[in-house]
């Protein structure tokens, strides 16, 4: 692949291809200059199998990055270090705290499984990196780091919280963004963007000296967003102008319909299988 080339493969998303496995989770497989980055893992049902079918090595893999600690991005991480040598880990680290998603008072454990967590802890710990900040992980690819929650109009998605109990709301801290600069933007890839679709890349363009917002992957979390998140996030992205938006995994069906039709051409729904250059 040309140095100057960046090519993304959606590896799990809750749609796929038919020859491929679908799981509500998500991972990316990004090839960007001298690079292979797997951005999140999925629950781990899918990822291997994906992988094989697509003609990806995950040996190959040199960084490992985790946009949050739930359990649908983090679920494939023992086997992806099993199979990928020895990659270097980036993730907050509040990705290891416990959390539940609380409905009719029945909380429902959604953390990092424990077994990623004895994964994790085994590491060296000079291949482990806590992520609280920006961070540039080469010249063109960074991490957002602690993103800032600029608006009302956004939330988590969910009644999300740190106890069983439902009484200790979760902001979701760990929850960071990747960007990948190239000659005509940024690409900017999100796992569900849980700090708010329209704040994460205004965020980006704020670390990226304004500069314009090419495309956005990934899982927006507007499958249950009411009508005035819905619209703040169109209204945003509008504003941004993006040549390519492609919603995924917790998207929702509604939400992405809603912006296939704002925009046309520019709205990809993706699924896994799917590939995009730039």
């Amino acid at each position: 692949m040309n140095a100057d080339t960046t090519r993304i493969t959606i590896l799990v998303d809750n749609k796929a291809s038919s020859d491929l496995v679908a799981e509500h989770g998500f991972s990316l497989w990004i090839e960007t200059g001298d690079k292979n980055l797997l951005f999140d893992t999925g629950q781990g049902t899918a990822i291997e199998k994906n992988a094989a079918a697509l003609g990806i090595d995950l040996a190959a893999t040199d960084i490992l990055v985790l946009s949050h600690g739930h359990y649908d991005h983090t679920g494939g991480v023992p086997m992806c270090l099993r199979t990928t040598g020895k990659p270097e880990l980036y993730c907050h680290p509040g990705a290891v705290i416990p959390r539940y998603s609380v409905r009719s008072g029945i909380p429902k454990s959604i953390q990092m499984p424990h077994d990623v967590m004895q994964v994790i802890d085994k590491l060296p710990s000079k291949r482990v990196h806590w992520v609280q900040h920006f961070l540039l992980l080469t010249d063109t690819i960074g991490l957002t780091g602690l993103i800032p929650h600029k608006t009302d109009s956004e939330d988590t998605g969910e009644p999300f919280f740190l106890d069983p109990k439902g009484q200790r709301p979760d902001p979701i801290d760990d929850d960071m963004a990747l960007w990948i600069r190239t000659e005509t933007g940024l690409v900017v890839c999100v796992g569900c963007a849980h700090a708010g679709l329209g704040n994460t890349l205004a965020y980006v363009q704020q670390l990226n000296e304004g500069m314009r917002i090419r495309a956005v992957i990934g899982g927006f979390h507007l499958m249950h967003a009411g009508e005035q998140q819905l619209a703040h996030t169109i209204a945003a992205l509008r504003v941004l102008a993006p040549d390519q938006i492609i919603p995924c995994h917790c998207t929702g069906d509604s939400a992405t319909g809603q912006l296939s039709a704002a925009f046309a051409e520019a709205c990809c729904p993706g699924a896994a299988g799917m590939s995009f250059v730039f």
